[in-house]
């Protein structure tokens, strides 16, 4: 890649050195078809000025945030002609709300927000997702007395707990708190989180129940037949509600995790990494009608998330210490250096003392990480089907259909086309699969319970788990 910054953090450009780019709007590249195979030397079209240029970007603070922070802090939002101010929300609920509501142009989204807008659950709204933002990023911790209920069953490994740590281990803890009258509880983040999909398959891969929605009967809880009752709880307030007794658990993004094992007060016991390899995680989402009124704008915005993508993961993670003073800033994820380093340059501690190599923890560009793959939308989908979100079958075809509203591979790859286009990107910094794909990934195998994940069969899918809504059951 060519790049001024080179690493180091450079001056803001002002809005006078704007160069236009061309005279053609980025309507043309809004016309590609997402299926075509097309490489950068069939891209033609030039990208016009932004139509919209002052935006204002909502965010949690999470690590994973981190393409959205370097893409202001290293200017490449200004080199598109971009102005963005951006803005820490409370929760996951008040973003979607601000960005339907046009109080926000876009934001960092949960996967499953724009997915779960399209089709009306909480809340019905059109949002797109022309780039997704990072894969793996999660973990699930636990209260240090659950951990020394479940550390004795545990294999051994070189003298340390032998990993991945599958939820059959907290089966008899589980029991003993049903034994004693009482509730076993964990915390996830929103109900069309990444977090709440994963805790649910670690939990059921070990055999407990984690229970199921009934939208159809009023019963937004989740809780029907569940052995563990989860709740949802703002990511930056996990750790206090676990000291707090409120929780025995959690499934948190970072730097979440990490914070409670610095402070001795939590034991994380699994990465997302090991529930399933290489999962999509969050996304940048913004308005249909957003996206359709402002082409140029649009695609300047994925033009800079690609950048700052590229940056966090070039040669082998070697920006990331910078890339952690960033997000260690108050008005950002605002995490000391320490916590927020733990799992951002390539190291992950599970609990205080056991720390091992993480590489692949947090991915930003590596493993085509930003491109928008149906697949990746329909198997959110398969897990709401699951536990009862959506709660009556529906054919393959609506999967698909339902993917293809929400994700925008199209978008992704006309931003790719023109960064290429303009020497600003080689063609060799991105994967041949970028041009080639279909918007399906390969069949996945990297699941805590080895069932292979095939996004062009869903209900195939759906019904190969083992527990779990399956036909034209309802919860």
């Amino acid at each position: 890649m060519r790049s001024k910054q080179d690493g180091k953090l450079t001056t803001l450009i002002g809005r006078r050195t704007f160069m236009k780019r061309g005279a053609a709007v980025a309507a043309t590249l809004f016309g590609l078809s997402a299926g075509l195979v097309r490489t950068p030397a069939q891209a033609s079209a030039k990208l016009g000025e932004p139509e919209k240029a002052d935006l204002k970007f909502g965010f949690i603070k999470l690590t994973d945030m981190a393409p959205l922070a370097i893409a202001k802090e290293l200017g490449y939002f200004e080199e598109e002609g971009l102005y963005v101010e951006l803005e820490a929300q409370a929760n996951w609920k008040v973003l979607l709300d601000r960005v339907i509501d046009g109080q926000l142009d876009g934001a960092h989204m949960l996967a499953g927000q724009p997915i779960a807008a399209t089709i009306g659950y909480g809340t019905q709204a059109d949002i797109i997702t022309p780039i997704s933002l990072d894969l793996n990023g999660n973990g699930i911790t636990v209260s240090n007395a659950v951990w020394e209920m479940m550390k004795p069953s545990i294999p051994k490994e070189n003298g340390k707990p032998k990993h991945p740590i599958g939820a059959e281990y907290l089966k008899p803890v589980v029991e003993q708190y049903r034994k004693a009258g009482k509730l076993f509880k964990m915390g996830m983040v929103f109900p069309v989180s990444t977090h709440n999909y994963e805790l649910r398959y670690w939990l059921a891969a070990g055999g407990l129940h984690p229970g199921y929605y009934a939208p159809q009967r009023g019963d937004t809880a989740g809780t029907i037949q569940a052995q563990v009752h989860l709740s949802v709880t703002p990511p930056p307030q996990m750790p206090a509600t676990l000291e707090a007794g409120t929780i025995d658990g959690y499934c948190v993004g970072e730097p979440w995790n990490q914070q409670a094992v610095m402070r001795g007060i939590g034991v994380a016991v699994i990465t997302d990494y090991e529930i399933w390899k290489n999962n999509p995680e969050k996304v940048f989402g913004v308005r249909r009608e957003f996206a359709e009124k402002f082409p140029n704008t649009t695609i300047r915005i994925v033009r800079a998330l690609i950048r700052a993508q590229y940056w966090l993961d070039q040669e082998n993670n070697k920006n990331r210490p910078e890339a952690v003073k960033i997000l260690s800033r108050p008005y950002y994820v605002g995490a000391d250096y320490d916590v927020i380093a733990n799992s951002m340059t390539g190291f992950f501690e599970y609990e205080r003392g056991d720390r091992r190599a993480a590489h692949d923890f947090n991915v930003f560009f590596r493993y085509n990480a930003p491109y928008p793959y149906y697949s990746d939308a329909i198997w959110y989908l398969t897990q709401m089907r699951r536990w009862g979100q959506i709660p009556e079958q529906r054919p393959d075809d609506w999967y698909f259909e339902t993917a293809k509203k929400v994700y925008r591979p199209d978008l992704y790859k006309a931003a790719a086309e023109s960064l290429i286009a303009e020497g600003i990107m080689n063609e060799s910094d991105f994967p041949e699969e970028v041009w080639k794909s279909d918007g399906f990934r390969p069949v996945q195998r990297g699941f805590i319970d080895g069932i292979p994940y095939d996004g062009r069969f869903p209900n195939r899918y759906i019904d190969s788990l083992p527990i779990g809504l399956k036909g034209n059951e309802k919860a």
